[in-house]
């Protein structure tokens, strides 16, 4: 096991292994049946852990056509919480998109609160992630831009893999699981 999948693991042992639900985190392989149900298509490729963007393009061998993105886990002071994805080169202002939003103040979620509601640690966020979210608790947030692309490229609840699917197929897997997009521009 690497020095990253090491790290990855210790961190969700210390956090601890249930969701707020008090159900288990799926995997990735059980995220993959489901997208096989769904006749989704995807192709996934493994590689080194990937826990930043800047990271991500070093370790990029192959330029595939579609969206990489970057995922932020969010909350206001009321503990609202909010998932945002958009392109990896996007600057995102904390400030305006609180406001577009009318969330108030945006910080970003606990390591504990990503893995109680999403069912990951940091680096492997993804909007795969909120097949984990059976309370709805976390809102779903894409930047326009993004359907500008056919295929999208996100980390499958792990950051050693990455899983390329067409967007249309991401929207029709939110909406079975119950968490459609809003739709902003960042």
């Amino acid at each position: 096991m690497s020095c990253a999948n090491q790290k990855t693991r210790a961190m969700k042992d210390a956090i601890g292994p249930s969701l707020t639900d008090g159900s288990q985190p799926k995997s990735p392989q059980q995220l993959f049946r489901l997208l096989d149900q769904l006749d989704i298509l995807q192709e996934t490729t493994h590689h080194a852990p990937m826990f930043t963007v800047s990271q991500s393009k070093k370790l990029r061998t192959a330029s595939k056509p579609g969206a990489h993105t970057k995922n932020l886990f969010l909350r206001n002071k009321k503990g609202v919480m909010w998932l945002v994805t958009c392109d990896e080169d996007s600057r995102l202002d904390l400030h305006t998109l609180s406001n577009y939003l009318g969330t108030g103040r945006l910080s970003f979620g606990s390591t504990e609160r990503l893995m109680k509601f999403l069912g990951v640690v940091p680096g492997c966020v993804s909007p795969f992630s909120l097949i984990n979210d059976s309370t709805k608790s976390v809102t779903f947030v894409m930047d326009r831009m993004l359907l500008n692309h056919e295929a999208i490229h996100l980390h499958p609840l792990n950051n050693s893999q990455t899983t390329s699917i067409s967007i249309d197929d991401l929207f029709r897997f939110l909406l079975h699981i119950g968490h459609p997009a809003q739709y902003v521009t960042i």
